[in-house]
């Protein structure tokens, strides 16, 4: 009996306590209306979560492709300081001078497998502007294209392809202090124009090259193609110039090539045309430590150009270079040159110079000079004396 009325008394007593603690119609209306709140709350949260999420991996995604992007563009140079201590032969003038002659900016910029843009900024003589002694050159900047592995086009200011310095005159690549005479007096290095131009190969080892460009203008008064570079700043464009070239490197260490340029009128116009035509061969043979360079470059110029100079329709030039690496670090050359920008005529004009030095590389691309110089020029003009200079590229 007493169980009964215990039971019953707690039965009761548990109706009671849940019928009171039953939420209202307006305490559940309250109730969701603050699970609402917390749920808005909660997506505004994610929200700005997903949004810094995203931003933090965009960054990310940028930091890692940077040096991707900054790895297609590339930088490079060189630079030389001279020193030249020379006297002519018959004693009337001396040339003592130290000259930073170089100071050059390579740029490149790979936009794709097959296309890619280059150039190279020079300053000469340390220091350019009106009264000085230097001057600020651009001397490449063009688009080359690969149009299939064995064919490529070129467009914009490249150097012409002739002759073994014109091309590749970094200083740790050559002997001497400066740059051979024949080269620099006939061809004339260094040497760049504007247009476009196509190289392409034959066979294994067999190249060649085909370019249609800017050419020479050789002003009245003028005869010698140095004095007729343009340099490509507003250059009179009245005749352009053709320039071909085959190249031979099948035999490991051996390289043989032959350049052909044409221009119907170095005159560009002004006056009397003068057609003129150049022609280069060399050959460069490597062997173990043992290397012999040689080349023979030639302009024929129309008999009008003999007006202004007495023989200058025919300007020759020749040098033979054998050279031998003592070791890794020191090289010793010999070198004969000899040139003429008035060969056609009966008078002697000639000019003759022997060279011996040698080089030291303290590294790969840096490289020490010393040389001593032997010219022999009608007149006795001739200059002999010593040359040194420093040198590097990267």
């Amino acid at each position: 009996m007493y169980k009964k009325i215990l039971a019953l008394a707690i039965g009761l007593n548990l109706t009671a306590t849940a019928q009171a603690e039953t939420p209202t119609l307006e305490q559940m209306w309250q109730m969701i209306q603050n699970q609402q709140a917390e749920i808005a709350e909660l997506k505004s949260q994610l929200k700005e979560t997903e949004v810094i999420t995203e931003a933090t991996i965009t960054a990310v995604e940028q930091i890692a492709l940077a040096p991707a992007a900054a790895s297609k563009t590339t930088f490079g140079g060189y630079g030389e300081v001279h020193y030249n201590s020379l006297e002519k032969d018959d004693a009337s003038a001396t040339k003592d001078e130290v000259d930073f002659h170089r100071y050059v900016m390579f740029t490149g910029h790979q936009f794709s497998d097959k296309i890619r843009f280059f150039s190279e900024l020079e300053l000469e003589h340390s220091i350019a502007g009106e009264g000085k002694a230097g001057e600020i050159e651009l001397e490449q900047a063009y688009i080359e294209w690969d149009a299939t592995d064995s064919l490529s086009a070129k467009a914009g200011l490249f150097l012409m392809p002739i002759g073994l310095l014109n091309e590749t005159h970094e200083p740790n690549t050559f002997y001497g202090t400066e740059r051979n005479n024949v080269e620099k007096n006939i061809i004339p290095a260094t040497w760049w124009e504007a247009g476009a131009a196509l190289n392409g190969e034959l066979s294994p080892g067999l190249s060649y090259d085909i370019a249609a460009h800017s050419g020479l203008y050789i002003a009245e008064g003028k005869h010698k193609p140095r004095d007729g570079r343009q340099k490509v700043g507003k250059a009179k464009a009245d005749n352009m110039a053709f320039t071909g070239r085959l190249k031979y490197t099948a035999i490991p260490g051996l390289e043989v090539a032959a350049s052909l340029q044409y221009q119907a009128d170095v005159r560009q116009g002004e006056g009397a045309a003068i057609d003129g035509t150049l022609f280069e061969t060399h050959v460069a043979w490597q062997r173990d430590d043992f290397q012999l360079r040689a080349l023979y470059a030639q302009w024929d110029f129309d008999n009008v150009i003999n007006a202004t100079m007495d023989g200058a329709s025919e300007q020759t030039g020749l040098y033979i270079e054998p050279s031998y690496r003592l070791n890794e670090k020191v090289g010793l050359f010999a070198r004969y040159s000899q040139w003429d920008n008035s060969a056609a005529s009966a008078t002697d004009s000639e000019i003759t110079q022997i060279d011996l030095g040698l080089n030291y590389w303290l590294h790969p691309n840096v490289v020490f000079k010393l040389d001593y110089q032997n010219q022999d020029a009608p007149g006795e003009k001739g200059y002999d004396g010593i040359n040194m200079g420093v040198g590097y590229s990267f």
